[in-house]
């Protein structure tokens, strides 16, 4: 995308007052209100998308909302693995995290990636602050029982893969409180101290119930939910869920996503959303507009 593109030097000033205004609505709806966002796929990747996604967040914090980023990084972990001549394998969507892979995923996301989103905030004017789950003792996990889709009775075993006991967010809070932006790698603690990676769109939709947010965000790489014919399912129940499910329109990476953005619309989270984070300023779009960008999830 090239600056000419983005350029707004075409409208006029009043007009550009005009779109303003047309956001004080959502900004008077929305203040004060917690909004878990989970930054993953080509948002993460593109430059000029970071720098929109960073700018969003602050923006969002400035008028009052309370912006929680959740960060995966699962292109970063494969480069890292390739480069220790180490190939990625996953099953049902999650990855096989044996010890050596565990170590990389924890330099990767809790290093390289939640350093390089809590530079790009500080530098569009916002106070952000990096965390994983062990600090303040956030999150509390243990090794995941993957059970196979297709014959309940067989287990696989993913190696270091956690599943959330319990998320304490009270330093999330603290932060809050204390006009920081909290940035979130999914890494959790088990009761011997043991380090789990953890799906980070499960996180964030356990994160998003517990914070009782108004909206869970959740930036991909795809429009969002699409039919077999490639159409774009604006709305969505857990009951059509269930059955895109079933007949196999839901499946791969797709798969944790959606069940955990469905536990967090049936477990209080106002509406969860499933936008494509390839478009500039999506979240802006979605929050600030009455136009939709992408699915919305409820419960019923």
């Amino acid at each position: 995308m090239t600056a000419a593109t983005t350029s707004i030097d075409h409208i006029l000033p009043r007009e550009k007052a005009e779109i303003l205004a047309q956001a004080l609505p959502y900004i008077r709806k929305f203040h004060g209100k917690t909004l878990v966002i989970k930054y993953g796929g080509n948002a993460m990747t593109d430059p000029e998308l970071q720098q929109d996604f960073a700018e969003d967040v602050v923006l969002l914090k400035l008028v009052g909302m309370n912006p929680v980023v959740v960060h995966g990084g699962g292109p970063q972990i494969d480069d890292a693995l390739n480069r220790l001549g180490k190939k990625g394998t996953f099953i049902q969507g999650m990855r096989v995290t044996d010890e050596e892979t565990m170590e990389v995923v924890e330099w990767v996301l809790g290093g390289e990636v939640q350093q390089d989103i809590v530079g790009l905030i500080n530098a569009a004017g916002g106070k952000a602050v990096g965390l994983t789950g062990r600090d303040g003792g956030m999150i509390r996990a243990k090794k995941l029982k993957m059970l196979d889709k297709d014959d309940p009775t067989k287990e696989h075993d993913v190696g270091q893969v956690g599943e959330i006991d319990s998320i304490d967010p009270s330093v999330v809070k603290a932060l809050q409180d204390d006009a920081f932006i909290p940035v979130i790698s999914p890494i959790g603690f088990g009761e011997n101290n043991e380090s789990y990676n953890i799906n980070a769109d499960v996180v964030a939709a356990k994160l998003a119930t517990v914070l009782k947010a108004e909206k869970l965000l959740m930036l991909t790489n795809i429009t969002g939910v699409l039919d077999k014919q490639g159409q774009l399912l604006t709305d969505l129940t857990a009951k059509r869920i269930d059955e895109l499910f079933a007949d196999g329109t839901i499946s791969g990476g797709m798969l944790p996503k959606i069940a955990g953005a469905l536990d967090a619309a049936k477990s209080g989270v106002n509406a969860v959303h499933i936008i494509d984070g390839r478009v500039p300023h999506a979240m802006l779009l979605e929050i600030l507009t009455d136009q939709a960008y992408g699915t919305m999830i409820r419960a019923r």
